[in-house]
């Protein structure tokens, strides 16, 4: 067995109460890595297609990677596949807290949960002793993710769902610790099983190629990390909501269901404005993570509370016109208690008050107003009431109620927090990206609007380009399984420490913009590893990796999950982004919205894609994708 997994894939049928442990396939390891790849690749050879995504024949995949179980900075997250609820697609998400550690103590790299239990079950797994003990979970049925994590005591990972996951939310998420694996419904499949919880234990350790080499270099990365701008300084003293004002003076922060991109109140809950009033002296990070993003604020009513992230504080926040970080960091402690996505939370509040604004909707949300959305949020989360409808998402609720024009959302997920009418590469993400309109399966954002080196994030200028090298290295770091986080320290602290109106910095983001070809072609590379991903995962497999092996696995995963879609009815027709976007301006100077348009096609050829958006067989043919 190649050396960083466990060997084993746990094989589990709930309808059935039995287990096996089977050993993993080495070749689409090779192939794939691990997390959402290897998930992915067991997702399209073992369902059919059509299959509901709410019925037993969905399966539920939890999969690690090579470095997890390791003391990488950044590298105990796991992935959850299966088909989305949400968007009748691929679905996955990523989760840090302490599951994926405990998966590979117990000597797992995947579970893989089946069938569908007629009464509420929670599973124990013993990796030591190989049991798998399915346990009556009636008690826990009903309470909220906090609590039954407690209620599960310590000694051993957990993996849980809220009331939002039990009652079929979907854009219910999967909790370990505070942190969620929140996007596509994952929960809510979880929940269909009627499957509460998953707790692991286990003493087994990770074998690596070179373990020596890979101690001395983490304590290098780490050092890194700890002198880096933004991993070592603004992530530690803002979390993820620095970049509140930054996307406010792009003009990017989603306002008013995206009808604006600027918020007069955007100060009031930033990640400053966290720092200066809500901290409660405590940062947390995810299992051996150097970085702590976490905020530990005060919650009305709760006590000390996980503070929210840049999505939360943009979707609960200026996209309600609510400018008051106590109540957004109430609402997102309820969210998470009860277990369901934030992003799509915030979205589909948003969606709601302009459908009732319009008289399309009976509701007495309104922007600007908090009163009676915390009761909201819970009636989501139980399917009481108007929470019945919200809880479908925009999507749905468009379908019915009208509003399809300005419902934020692509493929039936909801828009995250970065508007794309500022951000034009970032906007063919959402339009191409598989699971729909999400921000971490690329990012292309970071290079165009919020990072250090930006280009001009409102010409056609490497925009299809840079979708695919962040798309593919996207791809390669949820299999391995990272935390998107650690791409950050791709930009060296001196282009950081550069000042953004002098010539050395113009002449680098003239470069950069107009690299084009030469961007891709770079990033093609086979050569030696450079950077962290690549230079961790040789010295853990003893296989040799560089950037260009990771964009080969990253395209070769993601035209996998194009190829999935394909089969389950989303075509190149869903490949588009909201008549608001496209159509309507944000900025003085310009008369429309979002050119995708113009972009698509030349995405499409770059990717090696038809003009109808299907993967050619010379792309499958050479990225070796059997379908």
């Amino acid at each position: 067995m190649i050396k960083g997994y466990a060997g084993r894939v746990l094989e589990v049928d709930l309808q059935e109460r039995s287990f096996a442990f089977e050993p993993l396939d080495e070749e689409i390891a090779r192939l794939y890595i691990g997390g959402k790849g290897y998930g992915t690749r067991l997702l399209y050879d073992r369902t059919e297609a059509g299959i509901d995504p709410l019925g037993p024949a969905n399966p539920l995949i939890f999969a690690t990677g090579p470095l997890n179980g390791s003391v990488a900075p950044q590298s105990n997250r796991f992935a959850v596949v299966c088909k989305s609820p949400l968007t009748g697609g691929i679905g996955n998400a990523t989760c840090g807290g302490s599951f994926a550690f405990g998966l590979k103590k117990a000597g797992i790299d995947v579970l893989v949960v089946t069938g569908s239990s007629e009464q509420p079950l929670r599973l124990e797994v013993d990796g030591d002793a190989d049991e798998v003990r399915f346990l009556d979970a009636s008690e826990l049925w009903g309470k909220g993710t906090y609590e039954t994590q407690r209620i599960l005591g310590k000694g051993r990972e957990h993996a849980v769902i809220g009331p939002a996951g039990e009652n079929l939310v979907l854009y219910a998420g999967i909790v370990s610790n505070e942190r969620i694996a929140g996007r596509t419904g994952v929960g809510a499949v979880m929940g269909s099983k009627r499957l509460k919880a998953v707790s692991v234990t286990g003493s087994r350790k990770l074998e690596m190629e070179d373990p020596d080499r890979f101690r001395e270099y983490t304590k290098t990365v780490r050092a890194t990390f700890k002198d880096h701008p933004v991993l070592g300084e603004s992530m530690k003293r803002f979390g993820t909501a620095a970049i509140v004002n930054t996307t406010n003076g792009r003009n990017i922060l989603p306002t008013r269901n995206f009808q604006k991109g600027h918020f007069d109140d955007a100060m009031k809950i930033s990640g400053e404005w966290m720092e200066d009033h809500a901290l409660k002296g405590v940062k947390t990070s995810c299992l051996h993570c150097p970085v702590t993003c976490g905020r530990d604020v005060e919650v009305e009513g709760k006590g000390r509370g996980k503070g929210p992230e840049y999505e939360t504080l943009a979707l609960l926040g200026s996209n309600l016109e609510i400018g008051d970080l106590d109540t957004v960091s109430e609402w997102n402690y309820h969210a998470d208690d009860l277990g369901m996505d934030t992003i799509s939370l915030g979205a589909t509040l948003g969606f709601a008050m302009e459908l009732g604004e319009k008289g399309m909707l009976e509701s007495k949300l309104s922007f600007g107003d908090a009163s009676g959305v915390t009761d909201l949020i819970h009636d989501i989360a139980h399917r009481r009431g108007l929470g019945n409808e919200l809880a479908n998402g925009t999507k749905r609720m468009a379908e019915k109620f009208g509003g399809a024009g300005f419902a934020p959302q692509v493929k039936g997920l909801e828009l995250s927090a970065y508007d794309p009418r500022g951000s034009y590469a970032q906007g063919v993400e959402y339009a191409t990206t598989n699971r729909g309109g999400c921000h971490v399966q690329g990012a292309s954002m970071y290079l165009e609007s919020v990072g250090p080196l930006t280009i001009n994030p409102q010409n056609l200028k490497l925009k299809a380009d840079l979708p695919i090298v962040q798309q593919n290295l996207a791809c390669a770091i949820n299999s391995m399984v990272l935390c998107i986080f650690t791409t950050y320290g791709i930009v060296p602290k001196l282009v950081h420490e550069m000042d953004p109106s002098s010539r050395p910095y113009r002449a680098l983001a003239f470069l950069l913009e107009n690299s084009g070809p030469l961007f891709r072609w770079a990033q093609s590379i086979k050569g030696s590893p450079m950077l962290w991903f690549e230079k961790w995962l040789t010295l853990i497999t003893g296989i040799k990796f560089s950037s260009g092996h990771l964009q080969e696995i990253g395209a070769r995963i993601f035209n996998l999950e194009r190829m999935y879609n394909l089969r389950e009815g989303l075509s190149a027709e869903h490949d588009t982004l909201p008549d608001r976007i496209l159509h309507e301006s944000t900025f003085e100077h310009l008369d429309s919205g979002h050119p995708l348009g113009e972009l698509l096609p030349l995405y499409y050829k770059k990717r090696g894609w038809d003009s109808k958006g299907v993967p050619t067989a010379r792309t499958l043919k050479r990225l070796q994708v059997e379908v």
